[in-house]
């Protein structure tokens, strides 16, 4: 079975015992909207009491996996709302919820929530030529969808502090070395060793796969949902500010952004 909106941007794909999901915005960089992050938990959700389901893969088309928000038609009258943050914390919530391992195949950028929806994963892989960016400061903004608990969780305060703050770029190499990721794979041998882990992942015991990550989970992602909650009362008041319309701006004509110094 499979189904693609392109109102959403999302593919989705059973393929035996496997669920891929794809994000599907080539042009944008698989940048995503609303209506594509809610098309991905509509794929979990549909598919977590499915027990055929052994394993999902969630993986971009073309040289990205997540860009984060689209800002390109962003203005003063359509910008990123509670909706937008409500939809970005739903899914990473259903990825997080899914009862069968969720493989995050980053075969590009992943920045923004994209690097939220990567690490929501239960084990993250990237291609060689991947990074991870959370650069929303960049553009008067704060980290969301989690990502200031997954990203913490995973290599602790000062270098998530540090890929915060500076919107500091982490290769694929380096986010493996820091603990961000579980594996690194060269670009040719991507395709084969997802495919590899993911018959891994079908074929091993699901109910013990279960258990385990939930309670690794549990145990290091305690305050997934307060984050949740505290980004998204950061992220609205600052959508409000004027650094974000600057930003915006900056962002869009290629120069670097003017913040106030108040």
């Amino acid at each position: 079975m499979t189904s693609h909106s392109s109102t959403s941007g999302v593919v989705t794909a059973l393929d035996a015992d496997l669920l891929r999901v794809t994000l599907d915005r080539p042009a944008r960089m698989n940048a995503v909207r609303i209506e594509t992050l809610d098309a991905i938990t509509d794929a979990l959700e549909s598919r977590a009491g499915d027990s055929a389901v052994r394993a999902a893969v969630l993986t971009g088309a073309g040289g990205a996996f997540c860009t984060g928000a689209d800002l390109s038609t962003t203005t003063t009258n359509d910008r990123p709302t509670a909706a937008t943050i409500d939809a970005a914390n739903r899914t990473v919530a259903a990825i997080r919820a899914f009862p069968r391992p969720v493989v995050g195949a980053v075969n590009g950028p992943a920045a923004g929530v994209g690097v939220s929806l990567a690490l929501a994963c239960d084990l993250t892989v990237a291609t060689k030529s991947s990074y991870f960016l959370v650069a929303l400061t960049k553009v008067g903004l704060m980290p969301d969808g989690g990502a200031t608990a997954l990203v913490a969780a995973s290599i602790g305060r000062a270098r998530a502090m540090k890929m915060a703050l500076l919107a500091e770029r982490l290769p694929a190499r380096e986010a493996l070395t820091a603990g961000l990721i579980a594996d690194v794979y060269s670009d040719g041998e991507f395709a084969s060793a997802v495919d590899n882990l993911r018959r891994r992942l079908t074929n091993g015991p699901g109910d013990a796969f279960r258990w385990t990550k939930d309670a690794v989970n549990d145990a290091t992602l305690t305050e997934l949902d307060n984050a949740f909650a505290r980004e998204r009362n950061g992220q609205l008041e600052l959508l409000a500010s004027p650094d974000f319309e600057e930003g915006v701006t900056a962002f869009r004509k290629k120069r670097p952004a003017a913040f106030r110094r108040t």
